[in-house]
């Protein structure tokens, strides 16, 4: 099992900047793979940024450019840097943590990008 919590969600003007935060804790194993899915109403669920164990990085088309995904390896936390929000940022953020073996979901982030 490996447990997520996620933070750093809010209400903020177009232009302006959030910054979400992920811990995991449990069985991580040294391969792994961390970021955030977001889901609006009505919408599918689109991947918006992950990072490996090993640095790669990975972002929608939406974001790149705004969003920087990062981690600390050694507090096993990811972050997710969100500068030049727009309003169809507006969603629900959910950290994910994966590897071979298993997938495990953060309990979600509100993120509302205001015009």
């Amino acid at each position: 099992q490996v447990q997520l919590v996620e933070s750093g969600g809010g209400l903020v003007q177009a232009g302006g900047s959030l910054r979400l935060s992920c811990a995991a804790s449990g069985s991580i194993f040294s391969i792994n793979a961390m970021g955030w899915y977001r889901q609006a109403p009505g919408k599918q669920r689109e991947l918006v940024a992950g990072i490996t164990s090993g640095g790669s990085t990975n972002y929608a088309d939406s974001v790149k450019g705004r969003f920087t995904i990062s981690r600390d390896n050694a507090k096993n936390t990811v972050y997710l840097q969100m500068n030049s929000l727009k309003p169809e940022d507006t969603a629900v953020y959910y950290c994910y943590y994966r590897d071979r073996e298993y997938v495990g979901w953060g309990q979600g982030t509100q993120v509302t990008v205001s015009s």
